[in-house]
């Protein structure tokens, strides 16, 4: 039951039907950023779970959430509003799981004494769930929020030392970063057996990524940020000139990131196909249609985020490598197929030319469709003709998208 404080006279402060809706909205934007089969998680053995994030809720709300702004320094308060941790979640959803628990380290301080416990309690089982991330905050507070900076893109405190630590047991580690910024757990990759990144869920968030680490629902979160490689990966987001993305003579340093921008995997495989557009050339001031096929090839249920880009090639000003025209979330069967439409005017297509001012150029346009910013298999180009046409007022700006299944 729901504390009575939730409750004051008619007004229902955590209605049933915003439960339900923070619970979907936290599951569907956990991201399975890679795995080797050891998701989902088995329903019976030893299983470690550690982390300073594992059995702390109060890692699941953001800055300027009531627990972590109003309540900040009064833990003696409670939360005043209830919620689950990762740890009471998953020992309920894999109740026959011998389950260890063990912090490891603080969120924040330089406290190393529980890592030992942390590799004792992982070296002895058969797996491990490994939780870090933030705790959020304002004005310092916190280790992310507002007024909460870093000079670097480092786990807070010693949690990358514990992680170090896990890994080097040598057994599979499950890694869920549960963060207000993209932490720089690239490195970590190689040595994980599986990653997860999840961004403060809020309320629900225990039970919802429970489900999700058990097998019980469907990954499909894909990223809204680059996860970088180093502490210093740049460049943070996927629109970038030409030259930002891959290692050069311009630099010795390789700011290609460990997962890009759209990435996200899922317990299924999906396959994107049949890239077509309904005319080649197109006024500057016209409409074109893209359209792909996309169809769940695995065993069971999932969704798909099929993504257009459009790449300008050759432009008056130097324009990002690409840019994110539309997207539409496909939830399928498995088997199940369908043709997602996107309908583009070029009103999408304008940028800030020499002049100052919003154009339409004509040129060619490359046009990609894939599963993220960087896994765009399917490719076609329209031809922009005509006259440099205005746009400083916009007429349409989204790109209109249609799902018509088998």
């Amino acid at each position: 039951p729901r504390p009575p404080a939730l409750i004051a006279g008619e007004l229902d402060l955590d209605k049933p039907t915003s439960r339900q809706l923070a619970h979907a909205v936290a599951q569907s934007s956990a991201v399975l950023l890679s795995n080797d089969g050891t998701l989902p998680l088995p329903s019976t053995g030893r299983i470690a779970l550690i982390g300073p994030c594992a059995d702390d809720v109060r890692t699941m709300f953001g800055c300027y959430s009531f627990p972590n702004h109003v309540l900040a320094e009064r833990d003696d308060l409670g939360n005043g509003v209830e919620a689950v941790s990762l740890r009471h979640a998953l020992a309920a959803e894999l109740s026959s799981v011998d389950w260890q628990f063990e912090p490891g380290c603080p969120i924040r301080e330089a406290d190393r004494s529980g890592i030992a416990a942390a590799v004792e309690a992982a070296a002895g089982a058969d797996l491990t769930v490994l939780v870090v991330g933030d705790k959020a905050g304002m004005f310092g507070i916190g280790t992310s929020g507002e007024g909460c900076d870093v000079e670097d893109l480092r786990l807070p405190g010693v949690q990358e030392e514990l992680v170090e630590a896990v890994l080097a047991t040598g057994r599979p580690v499950v890694l869920v970063v549960s963060s207000g910024r993209p932490y720089a757990v690239g490195r970590f990759a190689a040595g994980a057996a599986a990653m997860v990144q999840v961004f403060l869920p809020g309320e629900e968030g225990g039970r919802a990524v429970a489900q999700l680490l058990a097998g019980k629902a469907n990954f499909s979160g894909k990223l809204p940020v680059q996860i970088p490689t180093t502490p210093g990966g740049q460049p943070y987001t996927y629109l970038h000139a030409p030259l930002g993305d891959r290692q050069s003579w311009l630099s010795n340093l390789d700011p290609t990131p460990a997962f890009p921008f759209g990435h996200g995997l899922s317990y299924t495989g999906f396959e994107i196909h049949g890239l077509g557009v309904d005319r080649e050339l197109v006024p500057v001031d016209g409409e074109f249609t893209v359209s792909a096929r996309v169809r769940n090839t695995g065993a069971v249920a999932g969704a798909e985020t099929v993504q257009l880009y459009a790449i300008d090639p050759v432009a008056q000003v130097t324009r990002p490598v690409r840019s994110l025209l539309g997207f539409a979330k496909v939830a399928l069967e498995p088997g199940e197929e369908a043709t997602v439409r996107f309908h583009v005017h070029t009103d999408r297509l304008a940028f800030t030319g020499l002049a100052g001012r919003r154009i339409v150029e004509p040129g060619e346009i490359l046009l990609q469709i894939g599963s993220s910013s960087l896994d765009t298999p399917v490719r076609e180009t329209v031809q922009l003709v005509g006259a440099e046409r205005d746009a400083t007022v916009l007429r349409q700006h989204a790109v209109p998208v249609s799902v018509e299944r088998e």
